[in-house]
């Protein structure tokens, strides 16, 4: 084999192995961002249900969230997240997914009671800690049930889609075109150089 043969193929070996690198390297990117924004998002979730309790259970009046608001940005002022528009956004999407119920027949009558289920809510909660915080709020903001919201959540990591096209897709109403029903989520990275890869990595809140 000649010199340049030779060359030639340390060029070709060499430029697939960097390829191989750069792309072992952006899904690390992506593991590493979804566990932050997973993180963030567990504690909005824990934080919103401790706002619900605490006014539900105090005597605490309509200032309470901006109080809140002013403390938590006097203690973290570099971290984003914590305005009273923020805080109210927590509030609201926590109590959007809480209220996912189950109906279930109580001691084999026909009476039927809304309980939130344990095992379902862990399944909604580990899907939607999978995408960024401003694709959760447009679809809580957006969709009219939960089995819809369910439907985005899992449309958006299965495609990788950016918030911009989620709005688009809720706006045109694809849940009801698509008709699909909801089926088991199965926790995946989202399509390394989708959309929501690129906004998960890239997002503010995390």
């Amino acid at each position: 084999m000649s010199d340049k043969q030779l060359q030639n193929s340390f060029t070709t070996e060499y430029k697939q192995w960097l390829n191989e690198i750069k792309q072992k390297f952006q899904s690390s990117q992506i593991k590493a961002s979804i566990q932050v924004n997973s993180t963030l998002l567990e504690f909005y979730w824990n934080l919103g249900n401790e706002i619900v309790e605490k006014q539900k259970n105090s005597t605490w009046g309509s200032g309470f969230l901006q109080q809140l608001s002013v403390d938590l940005i006097a203690e973290f002022p570099d971290i984003k997240g914590f305005s009273k528009r923020n805080l109210e956004l927590v509030r609201k999407w926590y109590l959007f997914w809480k209220q996912a119920v189950s109906q279930i027949e109580v001691e084999n009558t026909k009476q039927l009671v809304s309980q939130f289920d344990e095992e379902k809510s862990q399944q909604v909660v580990a899907q939607i800690l999978q995408i960024p915080w401003g694709h959760n709020i447009a679809i809580i903001q957006k969709c009219k049930s939960v089995e819809e919201a369910q439907y985005y959540v899992q449309n958006t990591i299965k495609n990788g889609i950016s918030r911009n096209v989620l709005i688009h897709q809720i706006e045109t109403n694809l849940y009801a075109r698509d008709g699909k029903a909801i089926t088991n989520f199965e926790t995946t990275l989202p399509p390394l150089q989708s959309d929501l890869a690129k906004e998960i990595t890239k997002d503010p809140y995390n």
